[in-house]
């Protein structure tokens, strides 16, 4: 017996609607109407902080002659990607605040998370490539000229471009195969991929297989490589004779390790906290920590002990302040 034709078009018909959805709901961080101005004021300063600090660091690095060196060349990249990184998410964020809206369409929540994966891949990769750094010019600093050459360096952060734009590729491809059903509200105050792939209709066993590989890639291979290079540089530092001489080669390691852990500590924060928790409020408040604090916290650590940048800074506003004298004159 022939099926009737109206099943044989409706089916394909729904399932291509429910895969194409109009918009999804960001529910954001807290559901009270009176809470929302004060998250509001927070996140707008933390944002403005966190660009303007970072433009601080990759200004100062770019205008003295002295901080043209592969580490600041590094730094400047790291700086660029905190920026997009966070611009990624919280304008989004801001602006349904202010319009008192939940919405996103389809293809802004599908854009935001090839994005976030793209500049999240691009801060490990380049904390990796920073590690890397340090441990040539501590283990072998007579040949550190020679090997983090200029041309070696604009492979390496290449390559980070490379990998990263693979890896989000790759997760945005097998996320466009899920359909959702309608009214989908997502308990986050972003399109994050994994709460997105639990809120699908379809069979996600490939999605998150293919998630997972990528967390142990992108996450735990750069980690293994971060370990590696301080276990050599701390078995470098063992071997100079003074003290002086192990606390002035440390003090050069000192800020990116901070980074290195303040990034690891509370991306593996969100990660334990969905795993340990059932509910998806710990794992977005979690979420603020490595997607909005530690980009904002970058450029303090790098600048607070650092006496380069420190110099750099009031040497760019000493010019900046004496251009405008003479222009005023």
């Amino acid at each position: 017996m022939r099926p009737p034709l109206s099943w044989s078009y409706t089916q394909p018909l729904a399932a291509e609607n429910d895969t194409h959805m109009s918009e999804f709901l960001l529910l954001g961080l807290s559901q009270e109407p009176e809470v929302q101005p004060l998250i509001y004021v927070i996140f707008l300063s933390m944002y403005l902080t966190t660009v303007l600090g970072n433009l601080l660091i990759i200004l100062a690095a770019s205008s003295d002659p002295r901080l043209h060196t592969p580490m600041y060349f590094f730094l400047c990249n790291l700086s660029l990607v905190d920026i997009c990184l966070t611009s990624t998410i919280v304008p989004k964020m801001l602006q349904n605040i202010q319009l008192q809206t939940k919405t996103i369409s389809y293809e802004g929540c599908i854009t935001q998370i090839f994005l976030f994966i793209l500049f999240g891949s691009l801060d490990d990769f380049h904390l990796t490539v920073m590690a890397y750094d340090r441990f040539v010019a501590i283990c072998h600093p007579l040949h550190y000229t020679v090997i983090m050459n200029p041309h070696f360096c604009g492979m390496l952060v290449l390559g980070c471009w490379v990998l990263g734009l693979l890896n989000s590729s790759m997760e945005i491809s097998m996320t466009l195969r899920l359909s959702f059903c309608p009214e989908v509200e997502i308990p986050h105050f972003f399109c994050e991929l994994n709460q997105l792939i639990k809120l699908a209709c379809s069979d996600t066993f490939l999605n998150n297989l293919v998630m997972y590989c990528a967390v142990l890639l992108v996450g735990v291979g750069p980690l293994l490589g971060i370990t590696y290079s301080y276990s050599k540089i701390i078995s470098s530092i063992r071997d100079v004779a003074s003290a002086q001489g192990r606390y002035k080669a440390f003090s050069t390691c000192a800020s990116h390790l901070a980074v290195v852990s303040l990034f690891y500590v509370t991306s593996m924060g969100v990660y334990l906290s969905s795993a340990v928790s059932e509910r998806a409020y710990p794992s977005a408040v979690a979420s603020v920590l490595y997607t909005v604090v530690t980009p904002m916290l970058n450029p303090f650590i790098y600048s607070l002990r650092n006496q380069d940048i420190k110099r750099a800074l009031k040497s760019f506003f000493v010019q900046g302040t004496a251009k405008r004298s003479i222009v005023l004159h």
